[in-house]
């Protein structure tokens, strides 16, 4: 089911996304890739991650715990699914040849990893309480 769910919001977010970038006629063929990653990949990524950190702190649902497991992921998923998602999205959406894909990598990757660590420091705070410190710092 979650694959499923998913498939439906990265077709959702793309079309969204099409929408606020001024693209007049929706490119059907990428919300397409874009569902097919959802569900292929990231739906039952997500699942086993999950399943993962339930087991690694059984029985556990305190702020810290909590706090943890967005640290565990944030240190581990996070950068793993953003190198995944990047290559995905230029090798197979936008059909660039491996070279150019590892050139932009180099370059973007970084900022890509960065802006989502501190995305969650500065609008996920309720997630992070423990080291509240550094989102008023860094924000």
């Amino acid at each position: 089911m979650q694959a499923i769910t998913t498939g439906v919001l990265s077709a959702v977010s793309d079309i969204v996304a099409q929408k606020l970038s001024g693209i007049q006629k929706l490119q059907i063929k990428r919300i397409l890739l874009k569902v097919l990653f959802g569900f292929g990949y990231l739906g039952p990524f997500g699942h086993f991650l999950h399943l993962m950190l339930e087991k690694m702190f059984k029985g556990k649902k305190d702020t810290a715990t909590v706090a943890k497991k967005v640290a565990v992921e944030q240190l581990t998923a996070s950068p793993w699914n953003n190198l995944v998602f990047m290559i995905d999205y230029e090798m197979v959406i936008d059909g660039r040849p491996w070279m150019q894909v590892k050139t932009k990598l180099k370059k973007e990757y970084p900022t890509v990893q960065f802006t989502s660590w501190t995305y969650v420091l500065c609008h996920e705070p309720s997630a992070l309480p423990q080291i509240s410190f550094l989102r008023v710092n860094s924000c």
